[in-house]
């Protein structure tokens, strides 16, 4: 699944988007955030800034099929609900079980499917944007007990700079009803905007309603948002945030933008989303955790907290606070169901150097959990950011030292948190120490001493998890070859169903592609979920990076059709990410260079060898140098980490033109490769494998350094008849031969009938002449 620019996840506000822009700063899945400052205001931001207006939108309207069967019926159902968007009485006839709003069990409910369910049948322009806006105006002059706020900002981030939330979350959708993952909404007295990447740019013109302003961010003359307010605003404005989604980092940044301009940044205590939304808010999610076996882990909890508090003790620290929900399964090895595709429950956790407390919902600690985190002494109390901060404060008063914090991956609230428990601690030790010296006749010497031998205080810096998570050890590259094999047969079994289908004549939406992959995967082994919901792209919806089909409003795949396929699935071993573009009919000439030279840029990345320590932004230009070379390019990453059984996009990692990302790629890391090109209103191009960063063997190490390239996991064959030959090169139409002999070898084995013919015919050697037949 593509990514503008995962150079790491957490929580951002400059720049728009999470980590999201995580790169573009998603999140990611943006990014760790090392915050890239977008282009400065200069005179009139508003002139100056690329905007749209949107206020219409066309769809066309195909009949969802769905007649299929399912070994795992549970969770055949439930993810059907979740992905059809089909009405209560659809579903019921689907799957012969009754389920809540709009065919979506509760406990699966999640922002990315219940949305799309509720689009198909209310659109933006139907949803009383304008009351809405409206009402949220009235909050805005009443918060802080009628001092009111001039602008506030509402993020796409939960209070764990979440790329993907649960549904109770997703505030930034209910206020401006564009669906993205990645996104900021600004709204002040007069203006309501909407600042997106180059992935969205297209989805947002379709979603946003007529009283939404598109920010295209990215362009060189869009401002950021800070920037934005910083000019438009007058003097003395006060601009709103809800401290709980805002990472420490980012807040402190736009604090100063603000006051530089003499206005104040207020934190409020209410989200005023919330007090919009009222009722008619989704529930918190329940769903039960499940313990990630060391079989797939590879590492205990005990040795992962005790190379952690290794860390900890080197910097000073004897306790740290972790919000980052990836992270924390990571660490403790257990696995949720909170926000739909992300194997993750919301929570926080404080580690301390002789225990561990993860604070979430008491219901979904099952026995079995409760016993596996007891081994390595971690506790459970209830999910409250209050009690972490108690936690923390004794372990400081007990054993002085600092508590750590990222101020990127954690919110203004939990900094806030943090700060609030090293000063009650500093105040506690202070005091203790200067009863003590009084007892001893003493005056100051005490306290000195306290505070010379135990100093208190937060130590704000990237923690050791990211990156440790990040490198895959060997037990969890074992489990992500398996995935991958695994998804590559339902693959195989899925194209050769779909060229049949259309082979015989029949209609297939794009929804339907999205049903029958969820099909096709749930016969495999250890299938959970999808790691994100299905892009399938039809003719001139393939342009749009990050479309959703929705049932009823979609467009059919039939012999003329470019077909754009990004799709993934979480199963119990590992987490998989895969894109496809393929013709169903006779391709352009044209659309054959184009894919052509997107392929080419997969294999000169593919193919890359360099030296150990090199940052991914360096390795981006070899995936762009055959599309450059025809004066095209793409507007997004080339590459994200992708997480073992967990996350589909994850940091510290990636590969994209920022050069502020410079974490250097490193054996073991896990990266996708995914050029592109794209034309409005036309088609789209994507190919995407996950490779793993590997060592390589050279036959010099100038100056003692290693080398490393990468191993492809995914093995799905390429389409050979959308390939142009005469612009390969000999090693690249090698490459491409090996690449499919590895694929039939690898998955052959694990499929039969029409998957196996579809496979042996589309693992056929290329030759210049096999080409051109083909």
């Amino acid at each position: 699944m593509q990514t503008n620019d995962f150079a790491h996840f957490s929580m951002s506000l400059r720049g728009c988007c999470s980590w999201r822009m995580a790169q573009l700063t998603y999140t990611s899945t943006g990014v760790p955030l090392q915050k890239r400052p977008l282009a400065s205001a200069q005179g009139s931001l508003r002139a100056r800034a690329l905007v749209s207006r949107v206020s219409s939108r066309s769809t066309s309207s195909s009949p969802l099929s769905t007649g299929t069967s399912h070994r795992n019926s549970s969770v055949f159902q439930e993810t059907v609900a979740r992905h059809s968007a089909l009405s209560l009485g659809a579903v019921r006839n689907l799957t012969g079980r009754r389920v809540a709003s709009f065919g979506m069990p509760k406990r699966t409910l999640s922002k990315v499917d219940s949305r799309v369910a509720k689009r198909a049948l209310v659109t933006a322009a139907e949803s009383g944007g304008d009351e809405r806006l409206a009402a949220f105006r009235e909050k805005m002059a009443a918060a802080q007990n009628g001092k009111g706020v001039d602008a506030y900002i509402i993020p796409s981030d939960d209070p764990h700079g979440s790329e993907y939330v649960a549904e109770c979350y997703a505030r930034r959708e209910f206020i401006s009803q564009f669906t993205g993952s990645a996104g900021t909404a600004v709204v002040t007295k007069t203006q309501a905007l909407l600042w997106t990447d180059g992935r969205y740019f297209l989805q947002a013109e379709k979603e946003l309603g007529p009283e939404w302003t598109l920010m295209r961010a990215g362009l060189p003359n869009t401002p950021d948002y800070a920037d934005y307010l910083a000019s438009e605003l007058e003097k003395g404005a006060r601009v709103g945030i809800d401290p709980n989604t805002i990472a420490s980092g980012a807040a402190l940044e736009l604090k100063a933008t603000l006051e530089e301009k003499k206005m104040a940044l207020a934190p409020l205590e209410e989200n005023l989303v919330d007090a919009v939304w009222g009722s008619d808010r989704p529930p918190f999610p329940d769903a039960p955790l499940r313990v990630h076996p060391l079989q797939f882990a590879g590492v205990s909890v005990a040795d992962k907290l005790a190379t952690l508090r290794q860390a900890m003790a080197k910097e000073g620290c004897s306790a740290m606070m972790v919000s980052s929900l990836d992270e924390i399964a990571w660490l403790l090895n257990v696995r949720g169901g909170d926000i739909a595709h992300c194997p993750v429950t919301l929570a926080f956790a404080v580690v301390e150097m002789d225990k561990a407390t993860l604070y979430t919902d008491q219901d979904k600690v099952t026995p079995e959990v409760a016993a596996h985190l007891a081994e390595a002494k971690v506790s459970c109390r209830p999910y409250d950011l209050k009690a972490a901060r108690i936690d923390a404060t004794e372990a400081l008063k007990a054993a002085g030292g600092m508590v750590w914090v990222d101020p990127d991956k954690s919110s203004l609230a939990v900094m806030d948190a943090a700060k609030a428990a090293a000063k009650e601690a500093k105040k506690a030790i202070e005091a203790k120490a200067k009863a003590k010296a009084k007892k001893a006749g003493k005056k100051k010497a005490g306290v000195e001493a306290a505070a010379e031998s135990a100093p208190v205080g937060v130590f704000e810096s990237k923690t050791p998890l990211g990156l440790a998570k990040a490198l895959k050890n060997e037990a969890e590259l074992a489990g992500m070859r398996e995935a991958h094999l695994r998804d590559s047969a339902a693959m195989a079994q899925f194209f050769a169903w779909l060229e049949a289908e259309v082979a015989a004549g029949r209609s297939v939406t794009e929804a339907e592609v999205g049903l029958k992959l969820i099909e096709v995967r749930g016969q495999q082994e250890g299938f959970i979920e999808e790691s994100f919901p299905t892009i399938a792209g039809a003719g001139p919806n393939g342009a749009i990076i990050h479309y959703r089909a929705i049932a009823g409003a979609d467009r059919s795949i039939s012999a003329d059709t470019m077909l754009l396929l990004d799709s993934g699935a979480q199963y119990d071993c590992g987490t998989t990410d895969v894109t496809r573009t393929m013709h169903l009919g006779e391709p352009s000439d044209h659309q054959c260079e184009a894919y052509t030279r997107v392929l080419q840029g997969n294999i000169g990345l593919d193919q890359a060898v360099f030296p150990s320590g090199l940052p991914g932004f360096m390795l981006d230009s070899f995936a762009r140098k055959a599309l450059w070379q025809a004066g095209l390019d793409y507007r997004h990453g080339t590459g994200h980490g992708v997480g073992a059984g967990l996350n589909v996009h994850e940091g510290p990692q990636g590969i994209s033109p920022r050069y502020n990302n410079t974490q250097e790629m490193l054996a073991g890391m896990i990266v996708s490769n995914e050029p592109g090109y794209y034309e409005d209103g036309s088609f789209g191009i994507r190919i995407e494998n996950l490779l793993v960063v590997s060592e390589q063997s050279t036959a010099n190490n100038f100056g003692g350094v290693d080398f490393l390239g990468f191993n492809a996991l995914t093995l799905i064959p390429i389409q050979a008849k959308m390939i142009k030959p005469e612009l390969l090169a000999p090693a690249e139409v090698d490459w491409i031969n090996a690449y499919h002999a590895k694929v039939w070898e690898a998955i052959s084995p694990r499929v039969e009938g029409a998957a196996l013919e579809w496979l042996r015919a589309n693992t056929q050697p290329l030759t210049v002449a096999a080409a051109v037949a083909a």
